[in-house]
């Protein structure tokens, strides 16, 4: 059996939780649930915050996928429901890592990874998440995302400038 197809479904997953993230940390979290992602904009008191909630309840999301893609089967045929789990859990595991590390380590200084900033990308997805958190407010704006942050704001920076330059444009 070929571990390509398994490999890159759990690539694809991945890079969509990037998406996903992106739209839950923007549109649901600063909004609707601002009371629990809150404690993520202020100025921690100890190791943990009330948001790493939501990195447990996706955890726990990626260990049922994988629990039950692996429960009494170990490889599931190829493409079946429980290969399909077993490969999504495994995409799911695999962001959540990279977040943890990239986010909570290099990000916020939660794990001692701070020499990863050497790495010219990884430091611009530094110092893009720390913009967002400029404010530390229920309106701070962009990036969302974290992976794709560098482009976010470089997208809302220019929406931001041709917007001024219109209004610039009405008032004469």
């Amino acid at each position: 059996m070929s571990y390509l197809p398994f490999v890159a479904l759990t690539a694809a997953v991945a890079l969509a939780m990037e998406f996903w993230a992106r739209f839950l940390h923007g549109q649901v979290w600063h909004r609707h649930l601002w009371w629990a992602h809150a404690s993520h904009h202020r100025t921690r008191t100890g190791f943990f915050e009330f948001n790493d909630v939501f990195a447990v309840l996706h955890a726990g999301v990626a260990v049922g996928l994988i629990a039950w893609g692996e429960a009494g089967q170990g490889w599931a045929a190829l493409g079946g429901p429980r290969w399909w789990a077993l490969a999504m859990g495994a995409g799911m595991t695999a962001f959540g890592a990279a977040y943890f590390v990239v986010h909570d380590g290099l990000a916020h200084g939660r794990l001692p990874v701070q020499f990863l900033a050497r790495v010219r990308w990884l430091r611009r997805l530094r110092n893009a998440h720390r913009a967002h958190h400029r404010g530390g407010r229920q309106e701070d704006g962009p990036p969302f995302g974290l992976f794709l942050g560098p482009q976010e704001l470089k997208k809302a920076s220019r929406a931001a400038r041709l917007q001024h330059r219109q209004a610039r444009a009405a008032a004469a």
